[in-house]
């Protein structure tokens, strides 16, 4: 991947509300967005990491484990209802102008602690190997079906399924397989980020990952969920001879 220019960004609020101070908070003995700093500081052809935050207690952080963090993102695109989309555009723009053009952006979210290195390459090495993709995406095989397991509720809370498959299909292996979107990676061409209003807006490709590397954090019963993975993480290497 010599041939390609690849920047890995890491997206970090300080307004968690979900799990206040999630970013930071410890999971496993070190700070939960250190764990996304080390996967892109360990990627081959990945140039720097930089952390896109608009909290200074974060960016002390993310300086210590190894990022970049070369400027503070404005309020404005750091709110509860600010869409990432613009918080990537901005971190583009800022890093083309003063860093010059790149080939691949890689978006790292804190929340994913599980993810593995080949799993971000996977994701770099489609943008390269395909043309016409603008962006990929990482999924894991859906554990219900809009087709057969996943229902809607009208006013009056009677059920119907989202998806209609057609008559006479009773079982989950006969309708089409779903997938769950994950924040394990994303990889986009920069091109496609300054120019589009949202990640659908393209071609997007997607890299199949293993559930257990998909953990997503977003509230505390995920961060405990984090906590006992972790745990048993650690048993399994103490018993890998």
């Amino acid at each position: 991947m010599s041939d390609m220019r690849s920047v890995a960004f890491i997206f970090a609020r300080g307004g968690s509300k979900g799990v206040p101070r999630k970013n930071i908070r410890l999971l496993d003995g070190k700070p939960l967005i250190a764990h996304s700093i080390e996967v892109g500081l360990a990627t081959p052809g990945v140039e720097t990491v930089v952390v896109s935050t608009d909290d200074a207690e974060i960016a002390e952080v993310a300086r210590a484990h190894g990022a970049e963090v070369p400027f503070l993102r404005p309020a404005e695109l750091a709110q509860d209802n600010s869409p990432e989309w613009l918080a990537w555009r901005h971190a583009v723009t800022w890093f083309e102008q003063e860093r010059g053009p790149f080939d691949c952006f890689v978006s790292l979210p804190a929340t994913s602690p599980f993810r593995a290195v080949e799993d971000v390459t996977a994701c770099i090495e489609r943008i390269r190997q395909d043309p016409a993709t603008d962006a990929v995406i990482t999924v894991t095989e859906a554990s219900r079906s809009p087709y057969f397991n996943m229902v809607r509720l009208d006013g009056e809370q009677h059920a119907e399924i989202v998806l209609s498959s057609g008559a006479g299909i009773s079982r989950r292996q006969d309708v089409p397989p779903v997938y769950d979107i994950t924040t394990v990676a994303y990889a986009v061409r920069p091109r496609f980020i300054l120019t589009a209003e949202r990640l659908f807006a393209g071609t997007v490709s997607a890299v199949l990952v293993p559930v257990e590397r998909a953990a997503d954090i977003d509230t505390e019963f995920d961060f405990r969920l984090a906590e006992a993975i972790a745990a048993m993480r650690r048993e399994d290497r103490k018993e890998t001879p």
